[in-house]
């Protein structure tokens, strides 16, 4: 027997609540101003290299990376916001000027140990917005995560810290390199290797004896220049006026290697230990590197189904939906097909080709979850009728058939 493979998994039974994530995210993002784009799952492993960083775990364990039949070294995509900016360079947008913003959502790949919340083939849902430097974007950003986490009931704290700019990020790198050398000996091997290749990664490690010495580390939060430090205080203004509470928390560098400035994590503990949820920040150079004009940009990208382990947690029914549509007797299929196929013009209908007894219906509407049962029998044939009956409400009547469209009531 073939099998999925190993941390790849199939959804099938919450596919409702995975649709329903997607539509949440994208509503939110509509009212914000934002347009879909789709990228391709498989990219050049350059513009993974380049954009999330060597120093990255992604790039250095992670990447599901290969050489196709032209030689060309491929890889299928381990983020989202490397192949947005792509797609923004490469269709001139970075020259064209103005403000964009994007929306997108899909399968991404890490070749990582599968757990709990935790897959190699895992799906995120993401904004992108370029060419805008107002911190009052950077808000707005968080706003859109804060609205999505709200409308689909999930508890979280929001922890926001600010990395600096080219001016001031250096500076703090020397500090925090001269101080991780002196604890160099009692460090993780990662870390160790950090040192090297990008030390404020240090600052993350989830190794409980390496935070012990960490304690007194420098932090970027008492090191930023004037410019950054009155940005990341504006932003905290911004966000306590429109009701948003949040930490301060310096130590938050998140895991890619192109965020400067603002950066900021959603964690929750709805499903043991905390853990983010959706994070993002701003990386105004990030078009730069990758061959484009100097462009602002911000963003975030959110798990799919780390947040649907916790929804399913909360008991989440899946609304009712559409018309179940049938016959109790076989003399009466055609007619209901028929009339069914005039209705999916407006309405989803799942249309019984079986002539049953009403229970046996009834039971058929329930497991499927319509909304709306409708049935023909002797009956309301001869009377031009039809049996309706809202399973939500339970109201149930007869009603003449060139009425039924206004009579519907389908979500």
């Amino acid at each position: 027997m073939i099998q999925a493979l190993r941390g790849m998994k199939d959804i099938i039974d919450d596919g409702y609540l995975y649709k329903h994530i997607i539509k949440t995210c994208e509503n939110v993002a509509l009212n914000f101003g934002y347009t879909f784009i789709e990228t391709p799952k498989l990219e050049e492993t350059s513009l993974f290299r380049r954009s999330v960083g060597e120093s990255s775990d992604i790039v250095g364990k992670e990447m599901y990376e290969f050489l196709d039949k032209s030689g060309t070294s491929v890889c299928l995509r381990p983020e989202g916001t490397a192949g947005v900016v792509r797609a923004f360079i490469e269709h001139k947008f970075d020259r064209a000027g103005g403000v964009r913003r994007y929306f997108y959502h899909g399968s991404m790949f890490r070749y990582e140990r599968p757990q709990k919340g935790r897959l190699r083939e895992f799906h995120q849902f993401g904004i992108e917005c370029f060419g805008e430097e107002s911190v009052y974007e950077d808000a707005s950003v968080i706003l859109i995560g804060a609205e999505i986490l709200r409308r689909l009931g999930v508890k979280s704290t929001l922890k926001i810290n600010s990395l600096g700019d080219s001016e001031c990020m250096p500076k703090y790198r020397q500090k925090l390199v001269n101080f991780l050398n002196d604890i160099k000996s009692g460090l993780c091997d990662d870390c160790v290797r950090r040192i090297e290749t990008n030390p404020i990664r240090v600052l993350d490690c989830k190794n409980e004896h390496c935070q012990n010495l960490l304690k007194t580390a420098p932090l970027i939060t008492e090191n930023l220049n004037d410019v950054c430090e009155a940005e990341f205080k504006k932003l905290g203004e911004i966000l306590k006026s429109n009701g948003i509470n949040f930490e301060v928390d310096p130590k938050l560098v998140r895991g890619l290697d192109y965020y400067c400035k603002t950066a900021f994590e959603f964690v929750s503990d709805e499903i043991g230990s905390q853990s983010a949820v959706l994070g993002g920040g701003r990386y105004d150079k990030l078009v730069e590197y990758l061959g484009g004009k100097p462009t602002y940009g911000v963003g975030f990208a959110l798990g799919v189904e780390r947040l649907m382990e916790i929804i399913k947690t909360k008991e989440f029914k899946n609304p009712r939906d559409g018309i179940y549509l049938c016959a109790l007797d076989d003399k009466f299929i055609d007619e209901i097909y028929s009339l069914g196929l005039k209705l999916r013009k407006n309405f989803k209908v799942e249309i019984s080709y079986e002539a049953k007894n009403p229970a046996k219906h009834l039971k058929s509407a329930d497991n499927l979850n319509a909304e709306i049962f409708l049935c023909i029998g002797e009956e309301e044939h001869k009377n031009g009728e039809i049996w309706y009956k809202n399973l939500t409400t339970s109201s149930d009547k007869k009603i003449k058939i060139k009425e039924l469209k206004e009579v519907l009531d389908v979500k």
